[in-house]
Parts: C-alpha cells; sequence; structure tokens
C-alpha cells in the first residue's frame, strides 16, 4: 500500500511538472521574444560545461544577471522585462542553465524513475540526480567570471530564484544585490500546491494534443521538457536551504503571486523572514507566472531596488 501511495504520489509530481510548464507556456504565448532572439547567443566554458547566454545594454553599467526556472531558457523572460531593465540604464545578461537552451544538456542521463526517486527520499536516501542547484548556482558564478562581472544583481524566477538564492549565499561577495521572485527556501513545513492546481492539470493533461506536438509547442516557446524531471531532481537533492538563505546579506526584495497555488505565498513570506532587511512584495492577481497587467509594476519594484543598492555601493565608494 505505501508504495502504490508513492508511487501515486510521484505520478501527481510528474502532473505538476507538467502544470508548471504549461501555466508558464500559456502565459508567455502573448509577450514577445522577438527583441531578446535578434540579440547574439553566444557559448562559453564555465564550471566545467558550456553557458550560452546573451546580453543586452554596455558593459559599463550594473550588470544584472537573470536566472529562469524549471525546463526554460532565457527566451521566457520576455522583451518587455528584458528591454525594461536595458532602458534603465542596466546590463543584462541572461543565461541558459545547464540542461536547456544551448547549454550543455544531460539528455544521455535519462530521465529519473519518479516513483522510485520519490521512495527513497521519503525514506532520507539521497536521490539520483546527474547535478544540484549548487551546481547551477556555481555556472552563475563561472559566467560572470567569463564576463569579467565582479558582482551583479541576482534576479531568479520560480527554480532560477533557488539558483540565486544558492549564488548569493555561496558567493556573498559576487551578489551586489538579490531578487527571488515565486520561489522558496525548500523548507519543508510550507505548504504544498493546491488542490486547485491539481484539477487545472487534470483538465490540461486530458487534451487532444499528443505528447509529441505538445513538445515541440514547448520548445518552440522556450521550455524544455525533458530537463523538468532532472532539474527536479536537483531541487530535491539540495533539500531545505532554509539555514543557507538565512545566511544572505545582499540587499534583497522578494516578489510573490497573491494567486500562486503551485508555490503558495507563504514561500516567499518564508523567504523574506529568513533573509534579515529584506522588503516583501506580494502581487494581487499573479499566480505561478508575471501577468502582463503586473509586469510593470514588478519592473518598477525591480529598478528601484537595484537603483538603491548601486547608490548605496556609489556612496561608500567614494568615502
Amino acid at each position: 500500500m505505501k508504495l502504490f501511495l508513492l508511487r501515486s504520489k510521484a505520478a501527481l509530481l510528474s502532473t505538476l511538472l507538467f502544470l508548471v510548464l504549461a501555466a508558464s507556456a500559456s502565459a508567455q504565448e502573448e509577450r514577445s521574444r522577438a527583441y531578446i532572439d535578434a540579440q547574439p547567443l553566444f557559448v562559453v566554458p564555465a564550471n566545467g560545461i558550456e553557458i550560452a547566454y546573451r546580453t543586452l545594454g554596455a558593459d559599463d553599467r550594473p550588470p544584472v544577471v537573470m536566472i529562469m526556472g524549471l525546463g526554460a531558457s532565457h527566451v521566457v523572460w520576455g522583451d518587455e522585462m528584458v528591454k525594461g531593465l536595458e532602458e534603465a540604464g542596466f546590463r543584462v545578461v541572461l543565461l541558459d542553465n545547464r540542461d536547456v537552451g544551448g547549454s550543455t544538456r544531460f539528455d544521455e542521463w535519462g530521465e529519473p524513475t519518479l516513483w522510485w526517486q520519490f521512495l527513497k527520499r521519503e525514506l532520507g536516501f539521497e536521490v539520483d540526480a546527474p547535478y544540484t542547484l549548487n551546481d547551477m548556482g556555481a555556472d552563475t558564478i563561472a559566467l560572470m567570471d567569463q564576463l569579467n562581472i565582479s558582482d551583479a544583481h541576482l534576479i531568479g524566477a520560480s527554480m532560477g530564484g533557488m539558483i540565486a538564492q544558492v549564488a548569493a549565499a555561496q558567493y556573498p561577495d559576487r551578489a551586489r544585490s538579490l531578487i527571488s521572485i515565486m520561489s522558496t527556501t525548500g523548507a519543508p513545513h510550507l505548504p504544498p500546491p493546491s488542490d486547485e492546481a491539481t484539477k487545472r492539470l487534470t483538465g490540461l493533461a486530458s487534451g487532444d494534443e499528443d505528447d509529441a506536438q505538445r513538445q515541440a509547442a514547448f520548445v518552440k516557446r522556450g521550455f524544455y521538457p525533458e530537463a523538468m524531471p532532472r532539474q527536479m531532481m536537483a531541487i530535491f537533492k539540495t533539500g531545505d536551504r532554509s539555514a543557507e538563505v538565512a545566511t544572505i546579506n545582499a540587499p534583497t526584495l522578494v516578489l510573490h503571486g497573491a494567486d500562486d497555488d503551485l508555490i503558495p505565498p507563504p514561500h516567499g513570506e518564508y523567504t523574506a523572514q529568513l533573509i534579515e532587511g529584506s522588503d516583501l512584495v506580494v502581487f494581487e492577481g499573479m499566480g505561478h507566472n508575471i501577468p502582463n497587467e503586473v509586469l510593470p509594476q514588478m519592473l518598477a519594484r525591480m529598478i528601484a531596488h537595484m537603483r538603491a543598492t548601486d547608490a548605496v555601493k556609489e556612496s561608500l565608494a567614494l568615502k
């Protein structure tokens, strides 16, 4: 019976992974990425693999490194977000996490058997994963090294927020500031996805589009479904990062959606509680995505946070 329940939980996890992707992809449909696509894509060796990236804005501007979430490449940020930051006077670095986009892929590793990994996790054993969030945080820092960026504003969404938290905690001198969007520390006491998320997925999963068509549609929008189970195992293998997150001393802004039923608001609230002096903003009308109507407000908050941090940095440099 326990094995059956664990298999059922793993099946639910698989469907929730799909929901994250499907919800993000549908939110992205109407958001242009033509400006991002027009920028040259570079690939450099970093942390023993290859990382693909694009940059926007002059090299002498304050640098911003943007890290996307589960199964998503950098194009998912969309033109309005990255152009807004560039036009505000920042140098924007967009990277592909390992296993997506133009960065090194781990397809030869295969896909983990989720029910078995879930069982191991429930019994207190380590799950199998080709990498961890710590590796992905190190990838970010290695790319900054390649670009001669001493420190940067780190912006991450969902899993990207987890990676940004790891980088800010483990490499404190490299994080000028941290912006964690709809993310979590992985603390086990925080609420799971809601029943409504599962209900929505039931409808999505019963659609007529077959897996090949659906995967092709996702890839076209910048999502890589085959990487999602491996990246989820990276999250599980890393585990609860609450103690580490509590050591972050970079000026931090935590952004979350009031209607996020995949990573509910208490996850963002807890992150803000742990990081001393951090600011928390919860946007009404935002779920686990960045709606077009929320984006201008979010941009304004992000720009104000980074400008304030840069002003303090400049003031200290003059003393």
